[in-house]
């Protein structure tokens, strides 16, 4: 893992800069969960991370005894042609992913802008 900078990881993934990326004036985030990676600029992060909270307040059905496990839930993605199943647990991990990266990318931005004036 010596071409990453890591900026959050949890048990479903993680969200890291290439090496050669981190530097550019709009550098483009990995965020890798479920076998599956999205290359992904901070504005497609909140956009994502959003459509998330959309998809948690999506009702389940109210008589499923297994609600928290069933893959009942489809998470529209970034690309326009994918969308994953997903249930409650790996909803709420996806998000805790995406808001701790957006968090931890725009402190880091604040802190080096903070620091250049």
């Amino acid at each position: 893992m010596n071409g990453i900078d890591k900026i959050y990881s949890n048990s479903l993934g993680m969200s890291f800069y290439w090496k050669n990326e981190q530097h550019a004036v709009l550098p483009k985030i990995q965020v890798v969960f479920k076998d599956v990676g999205f290359l992904l600029t901070i504005n497609e992060l909140k956009d994502f991370s959003n459509t998330c909270m959309v998809t948690i307040r999506t009702s389940c059905c109210t008589d499923c005894k297994g609600k928290e496990q069933c893959k009942s839930l489809l998470l529209r993605t970034p690309s326009d042609k994918i969308d994953l199943a997903v249930n409650r647990i790996e909803l709420s991990k996806i998000h805790d992913l995406l808001c701790e990266t957006i968090f931890k990318v725009e402190l880091h931005r604040w802190v080096k802008n903070l620091s250049m004036n």
